[in-house]
C-alpha cells in the first residue's frame, strides 16, 4: 500500500525540504527550563551521595531501561536476567547472578554502548552493530531478518500497521530502501556535526528522525531510543544513567505512538513532538527522584542492620521488602519465597521482630502480616 492509499497525504519525509525539521524555540522555552532545572537538581543530589549509591541507582535505572525499551515493542525480558547482565558488564557485585542470556546481553550491550561510550562517534557501522546485537540468532521471533544491515524491502515497503489481516490500518510508511544509504549517512553526519540549538532538543530530533527512517527490518524503536539516550548522555556529560526515558515512554506508550503517528503525517514543523518529548523527559527525571529516594532508603537501612547476624533467608526477604513488596508479607509468603518450612519462616520473622527490624502490621486481615520498621 502506498502512502497515498493510507489516506494520510504526505508523510513527513515526503515533504519538500526534508529533513530540515523546524521548531518554535519560544514555545519550547518553558518546558526546556523545567527539564534543565529538574536535571540539575537530580545531578546535585547524585553528587552528594557515595559511589555505592550511585552504582546502585545506575544498576536500577539501566535494568529498568533495558526491560522497558523492549516492553514498548511487546517483548518481555526477565528483570533478574537483565539486572545480572548489567551488573556483569559494570563489574558490580550483586551476589548470585542469573544465567546469561545472549538475547538479553545484546540489548544490554546496545544500551551500555550508547550511554557508556557516548563520546565515541555515532556511525552507520555502529548502528549496524547495535542491530546485530539485538538479533543474535538472525531471527525476529520465527521470521528471519537481515541483521547488521539495512532493510531491502524485498517483501514490500516498510509499514507500521495494526489490526487483523484484511483490515489492517497503516499508521506510517517509511522511506523506500533505495534512499536509505543516503538518508542514514545524512542522519549520522547531522548527529555528530550539528551544534545549533539545545542538546535536549537535539535528542528529541534524533529520536524522531531515526524512527522515521526505520532503516531496519525490526528493532527500529529500540535503536531510536538508544540514539536518543546517547544524545542525552552527551547532554549530561556522563555515561552513568540516573533516569530512564524508555521507562517513562513505556508508561505513556499510547500517547507516544499517537504523537509519532501525528508528527510523521504532518509538516516539517515538529514543535508539538518536541513539547511532548520534553514533557515525557521531565516526568522521567522527576520519577528518578523517587527512585533515588528508594535507593538511599535501602542504603540507610542496611547501614542500620550491618551488625545484625542475619541469615540468607532474612537478607533475601528484607531486600524484597525494600525493593517494594507487592501485597502483605505473611509467614506463608515468607516460607514460599525463602523455600523453607512454615516453622522456619516464623522463627525468621520472630527474630527480626525482636530486633526491631519488622513489626506486625496494623492493617489487620485474616492472617498476621508484617512490615518494616522505618526510621527517618
Amino acid at each position: 500500500m502506498s502512502s497515498g492509499e493510507s489516506g494520510s497525504g504526505l508523510y513527513i519525509w515526503e515533504n519538500p525540504g526534508w529533513p530540515r525539521l523546524r521548531y518554535d524555540l519560544t514555545a519550547l522555552a518553558a518546558p526546556l527550563a523545567a527539564v534543565h532545572a529538574s536535571r540539575g537538581h537530580l545531578m546535585r543530589r547524585m553528587a552528594d551521595v557515595g559511589l555505592s549509591q550511585r552504582d546502585a541507582t545506575t544498576l536500577l535505572v539501566l535494568t529498568d531501561d533495558v526491560v522497558k525499551t523492549s516492553e514498548i515493542e511487546g517483548e518481555r525480558l526477565d528483570p533478574e536476567t537483565v539486572r545480572s547482565s548489567v551488573a556483569r558488564r559494570l563489574g558490580l557485585d550483586i551476589g548470585a547472578l542469573a544465567p546469561a542470556d545472549r538475547h538479553v546481553d545484546g540489548v544490554v550491550d546496545m544500551v551500555l554502548d550508547a550511554t557508556g561510550a557516548h563520546v565515541q562517534p555515532l556511525t552507520r557501522e555502529r548502528l549496524f552493530g547495535w542491530h546485530a546485537a539485538l538479533f543474535p540468532t538472525g531471527y525476529s521471533g520465527l521470521s528471519p531478518i537481515r541483521t547488521g544491515a539495512r532493510r531491502d524491502d524485498a517483501s514490500g515497503p516498510m509499514q507500521v500497521v495494526s489490526g487483523p489481516v484484511g483490515r489492517r490500518k497503516v499508521h506510517f510508511e517509511a522511506p523506500p530502501a533505495p534512499r536509505l544509504d543516503a538518508e542514514m549517512s545524512r542522519f549520522v553526519q547531522w548527529f555528530e556535526q550539528s551544534t545549533e540549538g539545545d542538546r535536549l532538543v537535539h535528542a528529541g530530533l534524533a529520536h524522531l528522525w531515526f524512527v522515521t527512517l526505520h532503516p531496519f527490518d525490526d528493532g527500529n524503536g529500540r535503536i531510536a531510543r538508544a540514539v536518543g539516550d546517547m544524545a542525552l548522555a552527551r547532554a549530561d556529560r556522563s555515561g552513568q544513567r540516573f533516569y530512564s526515558l524508555a521507562a517513562q515512554i513505556q508508561r505513556e506508550r499510547k500517547d507516544y505512538y499517537e504523537m509519532l503517528e501525528r508528527t510523521q503525517k504532518g509538516s516539517l514543523d515538529v514543535t508539538p513532538w518536541l513539547e511532548w518529548f520534553l514533557g515525557c523527559l521531565l516526568r522521567a527525571v522527576q520519577g528518578a527522584e523517587a527512585s533515588l529516594s528508594a535507593v538511599l532508603l535501602k542504603f540507610r537501612a542496611w547501614q542500620r542492620w550491618a551488625e545484625l547476624p542475619l541469615n540468607e533467608r532474612q537478607i533475601k526477604l528484607l531486600n524484597r521488602l525494600l525493593d517494594g513488596f507487592e501485597g502483605k508479607l505473611t509467614s506463608s509468603k515468607w516460607a514460599a519465597i525463602a523455600k523453607c518450612s512454615a516453622d522456619t519462616a516464623l522463627r525468621d520473622i520472630g527474630d527480626l521482630v525482636a530486633r526491631g527490624v519488622l513489626k506486625k502490621s496494623e492493617s489487620g486481615g485474616r492472617s498476621t502480616s508484617y512490615e518494616l520498621v522505618m526510621q527517618p
